[in-house]
């Protein structure tokens, strides 16, 4: 039996590799590079569009447990960030390129999956994983509407952080260093004293933005917010967060600056970075003169400009169980961001349960029991639970994990003894072959 796969993003390349290694064929569907959206720019599958970090690698955070629990699994999307990794501190960030060429090479070159490059405007019968992402197309975004029988999706904002030259960055007023030295020295830090920040903000709040149909501030979401709504939240709301000095010494004056913007190497070889946390919308002119207000970036010269995108997501504790698939036919599974899953790591962990899940109902296995006690398992619970009144997006947390029975002060120490107990689960299910 053939399981088709509809989108070749990261959730989408997880299931379609999880489903071939066990020994399903696979049609994987993708409708790049024939038809692109304005947030892609690679013709490569498991773009990365908005930054390329795959955030904090240590266990003590919960998408570090997430990370480790797929890295034990056997997830493509973790070995290719491994292998296409560059240097970002206590984080996992890549080489954008490498890694979607990567993954790109892997999929097309297995045996049991075929891929098929073409626009999908209609729900295919099961079984099948529809993992076409956040921007959808308008065809299969009505389709997937009618096939729930609603016409309209729920939607956030997101928006993605422009890149820079490494030549075009002055190091005469930047520095290298992890916050607090953790690890290698691995960010570009420009420091800002407070005339130059207080400057920066009020230029920022009133800049000009992009034209992008239906925004407004409440809409953007959280975890990414473009950087001047940020800042007209207040005036210092930025150095409370991406700006924030804590942890740095700029070595021109041996104390920590007012304000320092933080750069991360976007590829292998160090010639692009990205300003981690400037996500935006503004117009591309108004990026270059209020950006170029930072002291290190004066001269800089943008490769990429930040853009908006608006995304789109299922209201899935109505519609979905707990390995993402419909209620009403579990031979129709969706993945990815789309089912409110948000970032890169919970949207290749959704695409893996889907994945094994569905692999189990094709093969007339039983369905593999991730408890809430694992971060992949407590993803899919908080997804279908259909307790929760305002369904939102949500990034991988301890909270929805299913807490220790025995009572643990220090958060770290708590945080650590979740993630052991959850990776003690995930080693026996390996070792049963999930």
């Amino acid at each position: 039996m053939t399981v088709k796969v509809i989108g070749a993003g990261l959730a989408g390349c997880e299931a379609a590799w999880q489903l071939a290694q066990r020994g399903i064929c696979v049609e994987l569907y993708e409708m790049k590079p024939q038809k692109m959206t304005p947030a892609h720019h690679s013709p490569d599958f498991a773009e990365l569009v908005c930054s390329n970090s795959l955030r904090g690698d240590r266990l003590e955070n919960a998408v570090g447990l997430l990370k480790e629990e797929l890295r034990r699994c056997g997830s493509l999307i973790l070995a290719c960030a491994e292998q296409t990794r560059v240097e970002a501190g206590g984080c996992l960030a890549v080489d954008r390129q490498g890694f979607s060429r990567l993954v790109t090479e892997k999929i097309r070159s297995h045996p049991g999956i075929t891929v098929i490059e073409e626009e999908v405007t209609s729900i295919p019968e099961g079984p099948v994983i529809v993992a076409s992402g956040p921007l959808t197309s308008d065809a299969l975004s009505g389709a997937i509407g009618e096939y729930f029988g609603q016409t309209d999706y729920l939607h956030f904002f997101d928006a993605a952080a422009p890149l820079v030259t490494a030549e075009s960055i002055d190091m005469t007023k930047a520095w290298w260093q992890s916050r607090y030295d953790r690890g290698t020295p691995d960010y570009i830090n420009c420091a800002m004293d407070k005339e130059q920040y207080e400057a920066f903000v009020r230029e920022l709040t009133s800049a000009q933005e992009a034209e992008v149909h239906g925004f407004e501030d409440k809409n953007v979401f959280e975890g990414c917010m473009p950087v001047e709504v940020m800042a007209r939240r207040g005036f210092d709301t930025l150095r409370f967060g991406p700006l924030k000095p804590v942890g740095l010494i700029d070595p021109a004056t041996g104390r920590e600056p007012y304000a320092v913007v933080q750069l991360r190497q976007d590829n292998a070889e160090k010639t692009v970075f990205n300003l981690v946390g400037f996500q935006t919308h503004l117009k591309f002119g108004e990026q270059k003169r209020v950006f170029s207000m930072i002291p290190a970036l004066a001269n800089a010269e943008f490769v990429r400009y930040g853009v908006m995108h608006r995304n789109t997501f299922l209201q899935s504790p109505r519609l979905l169980d707990r390995y993402y698939a419909d209620r009403r036919n579990p031979m129709v599974a969706f993945a990815g961001q789309m089912t409110g899953v948000e970032g890169y790591v919970e949207s290749t962990a959704s695409g893996f349960l889907a994945a094994v899940a569905m692999a189990a109902k094709v093969q007339g296995r039983p369905l593999p029991d991730f408890p809430r006690t694992t971060a992949i398992g407590a993803l899919g619970y908080y997804v279908s639970d259909a307790t929760v009144e305002n369904f939102q997006p949500m990034n991988i947390n301890f909270s929805i994990i299913a807490p220790l029975e025995q009572r643990i002060r220090k958060k770290a120490e708590k945080n650590l003894a979740i993630a052991n107990r959850s990776l003690q689960v995930i080693d026996a299910m390996v070792a049963d072959g999930i």
